[in-house]
């Protein structure tokens, strides 16, 4: 969500870490020669014959693997920690040479209340006052990989099969060095620390608590089939891990404070954010607000975000009382968690402050179009502090309470456009609510009246443009928009008729003259997304509609490749006599529920047309809320209460962004009721 160019003291800094991790990583190299022969076709065979070489127990080579990338290729393209292939050799050049994409140089406000805006300066996301370095022996592993095997970097970057065996030689370079005994038949339980060491990590609990989950795969067992096809199982193997070596990786232990909302077993610190006065006026404050959630208001969503930059950065950022602030940053090589705001109080986070009030918000590491992917360690990691939260607060896992910031709708018509579109399509929803332990499930039938967007992620790779061109949030792309890297993606392409030829449908905030939308990756206007379910509108072949944005969208849904599930569940429909009934980006009260001591926030509708005889699915039934906070010390009248009036509110999902219409206006009915047959 933040972050610019990296400054060239972090340069510095970064290429010294690099030096000190190759030769951390080559002490003690296994001696085994390379083998420059042809690879194994198969990749199980790959495997095997990695660990055969360097001495690795084979389901330990395969279970750091399936926690690094789930075995998958990524068509060679780097993770957001600059990690590659099946194994994620990690390469601190990539680091150096990739900008983030300040999130700051576009028009939403992330705090999102119009009764105290906040505008930041973009040169404070620029110029971080404080840096925070990435751990060291993250950085280039990649290299001294290419010193142990004999391999050039190039060929560990896109040879899966060289990538392996960089990982095996890895592996077994840090057992040698750690007095550990080596041999693919040596005991799994053995290798704890080696693994540790393998995750990158720069504090000794992130470190256990990645190998902890290597071991809780390895005693699960594992199946699949990966992004480029092939069919790699470990088998189950109980292993009792020895920790005993654990401490001789030397890594500080991470102070963990009481108070601390993350779960036991996950490696998690507090790094607070700040809570200051900004000058005299008691107005001028950041980077939060203070609250007392749940008490005063439920908690109903978790927002989940990308940095738009590097780890560091952005916790050096969200320490500036000047800056925005929320919950929790997660880092994406070996998914260690900050925790910043106590889930009690408010960031500014999502650019809606209905949603800020009632959301906890989550960074991680990572960019939304720049074609690097998202971590297994990060996913795993988030996963649980999300299952955590929901399961604390009484908050749904499903996609209508676990959004997208890109599913956070504007507050008012002209907030549409700018409002930001992480974690973008390449999100994996439907892997990520496996790992909370609630996948998507098809719930219904083609008579039922709703469908859930679920596309196989490896397999759908819409034809996106523009990846790396410009900032996110900028729908016109600068000629000519180069294609983005094939890649798997949770999200399916709407188009206005069930044709691959038919133009994509329009989104009036985006492009408000009415043309359609493109496939540039940030002009996101015509697209659904894993998890989201939507009222259908017809179906016709191959292809399926759903009410979407006021119009009939049409995406590809084949019987033998199927990228959506049958549900039910409730709709919405305007109340006989209406011909059309407004959309909000917000569910405050009406007027008559604000005392005198609180300024009236306007209900303000958007610009999408809701008609008679559209539908739309429930997302749920909420009371008109808005909490006032304008003052550093609670000295404005009124401040720190929620107010709470009649109106009632049905959240819809009514585009790709979530949004409110009110429970008056409309008509609440079981979906196979007038649903298409």
């Amino acid at each position: 969500m933040h972050l610019s160019a990296l400054p060239s003291g972090r340069r510095i800094l970064l290429a010294a870490a690099v030096a000190t991790a190759t030769a951390l990583a080559t002490t003690g190299p296994v001696t085994a020669a390379p083998d420059t022969s042809a690879p194994a076709s198969d990749r199980q065979q790959q495997y095997a014959a990695a660990a055969a070489e360097y001495g690795v127990p084979q389901n330990v080579l395969l279970g750091v693997s399936y926690l690094e990338s789930r075995w998958d290729t990524h068509t060679g393209q780097p993770s957001t920690s600059g990690g590659y292939g099946p194994m994620h050799l990690t390469d601190a050049a990539h680091i150096l040479a990739t900008p983030g994409s300040a999130h700051v140089d576009e028009d939403e406000d992330p705090r999102g209340d119009d009764s105290r805006p906040l505008k930041l300066d973009p040169a404070t996301a620029a110029a971080p006052k404080r840096e925070t370095p990435l751990p060291s022996a993250s950085l280039q592993t990649l290299d001294a990989a290419a010193t142990l095997t004999g391999l050039d970097a190039g060929t560990l970057r896109t040879d899966p099969a060289a990538n392996i065996r960089g990982g095996a030689a890895l592996l077994a370079s840090y057992q040698k060095a750690l007095g550990g005994p080596v041999g693919a038949g040596t005991d799994p339980a053995a290798w704890y620390a080696a693994v540790a060491r393998y995750s990158g990590a720069d504090t000794a609990d992130a470190a256990a608590a990645f190998a902890d989950e290597v071991y809780d795969q390895l005693g699960q067992g594992a199946t699949r089939t990966t992004d480029d096809g092939q069919r790699v199982t470990l088998a189950a193997t109980a292993a009792k891990p020895d920790r005993s070596r654990l401490a001789r990786l030397g890594l500080r232990n991470a102070e963990r404070p009481d108070g601390l909302e993350c779960p036991v077993r996950l490696a998690c610190e507090w790094i607070p954010a700040p809570y200051e006065q900004l000058s005299d006026d008691p107005g001028d404050y950041g980077n939060h607000d203070l609250a007392d959630r749940p008490k005063q208001q439920k908690i109903e969503y978790i927002v989940i975000h990308d940095t738009e930059g590097y780890f560091g950065p952005s916790v050096d950022l969200v320490k500036r009382a000047d800056y925005l602030g929320w919950h929790y940053t997660l880092r994406s090589v070996d998914g260690y968690i900050a925790q910043h705001i106590k889930t009690k109080d408010v960031g500014w986070h999502a650019g809606n402050w209905y949603v800020n009030a009632k959301s906890i918000g989550l960074e991680h590491e990572g960019f939304a179009g720049q074609g690097t992917w998202y971590t297994e360690a990060m996913y795993r990691t988030s996963a649980k502090l999300v299952r955590h939260l929901a399961l604390k607060f009484g908050i749904p896992m499903d996609r209508q309470h676990i959004i997208g910031h890109d599913n956070v709708p504007g507050i008012t018509a002209a907030n549409v456009g700018g409002m930001h579109w992480d974690p973008g399509p390449y999100w994996d929803w439907s892997h990520y609510f496996d790992l909370m332990k609630a996948p998507f499930r098809g719930t219904g039938t083609a008579k039922t009246g709703l469908v859930t967007i679920d596309p196989d992620f490896a397999t759908n790779r819409p034809a996106f443009t523009g990846c790396n061109q410009q900032p996110p949030g900028v729908p016109t792309p600068r000629p000519p928009a180069e294609p983005c890297p094939s890649r798997g993606s949770s999200a399916v392409v709407l188009r206005t008729a069930p044709s691959p030829d038919a133009p994509l449908v329009n989104d009036l905030g985006l492009r408000p003259d009415g043309t359609p939308d493109t496939m540039y990756i940030s002009d996101h206007g015509a697209r659904a997304s894993a998890g989201q379910t939507y009222a259908l509108a017809g179906r016709q072949g191959d292809w399926t509609a759903i009410w979407y944005l006021g119009q009939k969208a049409w995406f590809l849904n084949p019987a033998s490749a199927p990228t959506a599930k049958w549900a039910t569940g409730f709709v919405v429909t305007p109340r006989p006599g209406k011909a059309t009934i407004p959309v909000y980006g917000r569910a405050y009260p009406e007027q008559a529920a604000y005392p005198d001591t609180i300024p009236y926030q306007t209900i303000s509708p958007l610009q999408y047309t809701f008609a008679a005889g559209q539908r739309y699915a429930v997302g749920g039934v909420l009371p008109g809320e808005y909490y006032r906070a304008v003052s550093f010390d609670g000295s404005a009248p009124g401040d720190r209460t929620v107010v709470r009036g009649e109106n009632r509110y049905v959240q819809v999902q009514f585009g790709h962004r979530i949004m409110f219409v009110n429970l008056d206006d409309v008509l609440i009915l079981p979906s196979p009721v007038g649903a298409p047959r």
